[in-house]
């Protein structure tokens, strides 16, 4: 019984996230959401911060499909879907990559840690190339989507705010290019550039 509770509370949360963002989502609002007493969530939780990590992880759970590779999978496959996915889950609430940042895995993500680590040591990475590559494709991934839904959020697109600001041809030019091509294909290159830097790694 404890177990559902403690699910439900996290549902309404994740619902109730969608409407406030993480600066609305307090757990005052939450206990009037539930229809209980704000004492009531400290049975879970001790404060926000606890609060907010279960959040990150049941995001990652319901939406992070591609978290450990597939049979037969290379590691630059696995690395590339990785990526994608975990993207997808962040984007998938809002302000899901504000929560997500600074957590570390617990419960079922550290088998999937686990496995994101086989992959890449029986690849040939060493141990520490293994443990910085995926910890920058974890920092890209975060701080792009980020990005995007901090720019989402403040309803102003890109290319207005930068337009009315001074700037060089050259930096004008990289501007345009970044607010032409969106979050999907910067997301795409830069990971891309990533992974050619693995390779070559490897290589070595």
């Amino acid at each position: 019984m404890a177990k559902l509770q403690r699910e439900k509370v996290i549902r309404a949360a994740l619902d109730l996230l969608n409407e406030v963002g993480v600066d609305g989502l307090t757990t005052r609002r939450l206990a009037d959401h539930l229809g209980v007493q704000q004492p009531a969530l400290y049975w879970h939780f001790k404060n926000k911060r606890a609060l907010l990590d279960a959040l990150a992880h049941a995001m990652l759970a319901e939406r992070h499909t591609h978290a450990v590779p597939k049979p037969g999978e290379d590691w630059c496959s696995f690395v590339t879907n990785n990526a994608r996915s975990f993207r997808r889950a962040l984007l998938s609430y809002r302000d899901g990559a504000r929560i997500h940042a600074g957590t570390r895995p617990s419960g079922a993500e550290t088998a999937n840690a686990e496995a994101q680590l086989r992959c890449l040591t029986e690849a040939g990475f060493t141990m520490a190339d293994t443990t910085y590559a995926l910890m920058t494709i974890s920092y890209f991934v975060v701080g792009s989507v980020m990005e995007q839904q901090s720019a989402q959020a403040d309803g102003v697109e890109r290319g207005e705010t930068r337009s009315a600001a001074a700037v060089s041809p050259l930096l004008a030019e990289a501007m345009e290019t970044f607010d032409r091509d969106g979050s999907e294909v910067a997301f795409e290159r830069g990971l891309s550039f990533i992974i050619a830097g693995m390779r070559e790694r490897l290589q070595r």
